[in-house]
């Protein structure tokens, strides 16, 4: 009377329930659920007339199109397991980890096969060699590999981190029950689904019967056009992406009425983000994880006593990166060098340590790495926070990123946020700088909306009005800030071009 946690799970039974629905949009391609799984079976029969089989790597190269979205569900149909790749990646690092996860074949989009010299795909013919049932497969166990998502490498080699069916059906459903999604949900896909697998929302708007929204380039406009096309409900995006979309829309006077929830991560949004995407009419859910748990993992859980509060307040409040899926398991806790908890009192700062349901199974081939980041019997993040005393927890800093000046610590994060409300800002990135009195001092990157104006006296006088001297920046750089793939600002490599041919600071 047992059945395993699995993802597969979802697409049955929503192509039973829901066989004559909408399920999958991608410009004038459209099918209902009955097509989405006929198109999944095809794509693991032809993948077994390949020779693909239980315990098989699977890579996959390409942007959110439904080739990405069917591979979640073909690929551990067979048994094998997936390997989404990031789009923009350079060829070395592209076939260093399709040396390290062993690989057997690779889908890839007919745009991005120049990329390793590979010839074009034509997606639609090789799905016309697999046939549209798919016989008997492997029944899956809950806790056998689903995925390996590769970090960022940008502190070394990528790890490839280890997703299991259990893992992975668990967060669908969390995200699905606290995102208020159902059968008439829209999900916009401008995350991209190589991140983490998409957060897991293949599988949970799956789940909820909802319909995906494939979008090859996820530009503001492009946005704006699918969100008023499809009636779009949901999309993810971290927190650049948002405040992009928010600016777009207030130079545009574009407003949403027809309840559009943004889901953000990757980064601790801004308040003026946050404002700034509420005035577009969006409902804004923020929320905290990493790749090693599955995407998501704590939400700012929001109590209606808080609408009360002025907009600032409000802002500040879901600023924060709450408490955890708690329905499924999952602990977290803010602790010292000792393991020992830190004092809930707003200021005291801590490691974000979890465990649970939603935290990795481990690093692929990696026992080191492993070993490591489990220390203890729990996993350490290396993200810093303060717990509110109502038990919320506030990101102030990766580890790396927090600066020491003088020996006293200054969040990048609140520096951040503080230069974020002054109204010429579009984006902004605080990392350490060397100095010779201070041991090193923080420095601010700025890029300005297109329409704003102002001097690096400017911006230093507004932090100076607003914090603590000691924290505010001492110098100012104007200019385009480079990003990854997901939106994330890379401040590892501002920080690197400012400590060249100087000794770092060791973490």
């Amino acid at each position: 009377m047992k059945a395993p946690l699995t993802p597969l799970s979802f697409l049955a039974r929503s192509a039973s329930v829901y066989r004559d629905k909408l399920a999958v949009v991608y410009g004038e391609q459209r099918y209902n659920y009955a097509e989405f799984q006929r198109r999944v079976f095809r794509l693991a029969s032809a993948l077994r007339k390949e020779g693909i089989g239980p315990g098989d790597r699977v890579a996959v190269l390409s942007p959110n199109t439904p080739m990405a979205l069917e591979a979640h569900f073909a690929v551990p149909l067979l048994g094998a397991v997936l390997v989404m790749l990031n789009t923009r990646l350079a060829a070395v690092e592209l076939r260093w980890i399709l040396d390290h996860s062993g690989a057997k074949t690779i889908l890839i989009d007919p745009q991005l096969a120049p990329i390793l010299n590979a010839p074009p795909m034509d997606y639609e013919a090789f799905l016309a060699t697999g046939d549209d049932s798919i016989g008997d497969v492997p029944e899956p166990g809950e806790d056998s590999l689903l995925s390996i998502n590769y970090t960022s490498g940008t502190t070394g080699f990528p790890k490839g981190v280890m997703f299991s069916h259990r893992g992975a059906a668990l967060n669908a459903l969390g995200e699905m029950l606290e995102y208020g999604m159902r059968e008439d949900s829209v999900y916009l896909w401008t995350l991209p689904m190589f991140h983490c697998n998409g957060w897991c929302f293949p599988w949970a708007v799956t789940a909820a019967g909802g319909t995906h929204i494939c979008l090859r380039q996820p530009a503001p406009e492009a946005i704006v056009a699918a969100i008023r096309a499809e009636g779009v409900t949901h999309l993810c995006g971290a927190p650049v992406v948002v405040g992009a979309l928010a600016h777009y829309a207030a130079q545009n006077q574009v407003r949403f009425d027809h309840g559009l929830r943004i889901i953000t991560a990757g980064a601790p949004p801004s308040p003026a983000v946050l404002r700034a995407a509420e005035e577009m009419g969006a409902e804004m859910f923020h929320c905290y994880g990493l790749t090693e748990t599955y995407g998501p993992m704590t939400l700012c859980a929001w109590r209606k006593e808080w609408n009360k509060l002025p907009a600032d307040e409000r802002a500040q409040r879901k600023a924060r990166q709450g408490v955890p899926y708690t329905i499924f398991g999952t602990d977290v806790r803010l602790v010292d060098e000792e393991m020992n908890d830190v004092p809930a009192d707003g200021q005291t700062m801590g490691e974000v340590i979890m465990r649970g349901n939603n935290v990795m199974i481990g690093y692929y081939n990696n026992p080191e790495a492993t070993e490591v980041a489990f220390r203890g019997g729990w996993f350490h993040s290396g993200d810093y926070a303060v717990m509110h005393p109502d038990g919320y927890l506030e990101i102030r800093d990766r580890k790396k990123d927090i600066i020491i000046s003088g020996g006293e610590n200054i969040s990048s994060v609140e520096v951040e946020k503080t230069i974020y409300e002054h109204p010429a800002v579009l984006e902004a990135a605080v990392v350490a700088i060397p100095d010779n009195r201070w041991g090193e001092v923080p420095k601010a990157f700025v890029t300005l909306k297109q329409e704003g104006a102002a001097t690096a006296d400017d911006i230093i006088a507004f932090c100076r009005d607003r914090m603590a001297h000691f924290k505010c920046p001492k110098q100012i750089q104007f200019g385009p800030l480079p990003k990854t793939a997901t939106g994330k600002i890379r401040k590892n490599e501002l920080r690197e071009k400012e400590w060249a041919g100087r000794d770092k600071r060791v973490n």
